[in-house]
């Protein structure tokens, strides 16, 4: 009665039950049941008596807790993998959104500094008489 379900088809009607029932479950498609993974919900689903799961056939039971086992962790790495792309996603952007500010700020710069060169070009070419803009003399004394 406590045959493996791997080692040859299943002859026994009860027994078919059970494993459309939990293939039926595991795979979200419940037809009586409320879908719960729980071996009361299973035997809902496979329309037979609880105690035939916990005392009579028990190497379905344990099957099924095992698969459920597997299902929910699974489901868990899967849930992990995407919150960790979502938080990627979402670094991503952020870190975009800076280099774009960033390349903002130095063509700004660029900008600037280019401007700052051509006037003080402009103004070391004036002769000191005609220049509306002096350039101021410096504190500093020169180290020897």
């Amino acid at each position: 009665m406590n045959d493996s379900p791997t080692t040859a088809p299943e002859t026994d009607p009860v027994r078919k039950a059970i494993l459309a029932a939990m293939d039926r479950m595991l795979c979200g498609s419940p037809k009586r049941s409320t879908g719960r993974l729980s071996v009361s919900q299973l035997a809902v689903e496979a329309d037979v008596r609880r105690w035939q799961l916990t005392h009579r056939h028990t190497d379905l039971r344990d099957l099924f807790q095992a698969r459920v086992r597997q299902a929910e962790d699974s489901r868990g790495t899967h849930q992990k993998t995407v919150k960790e792309r979502d938080d990627l996603r979402r670094r991503h952007a952020e870190l975009q959104r800076y280099c774009s500010e960033l390349e903002e700020r130095v063509q700004a710069y660029a900008t600037v500094i280019n401007l700052m060169a051509l006037e003080y070009e402009a103004l070391t070419e004036q002769s000191a008489d005609s220049a509306r803009v002096l350039p101021l003399p410096s504190r500093r004394t020169p180290s020897a």
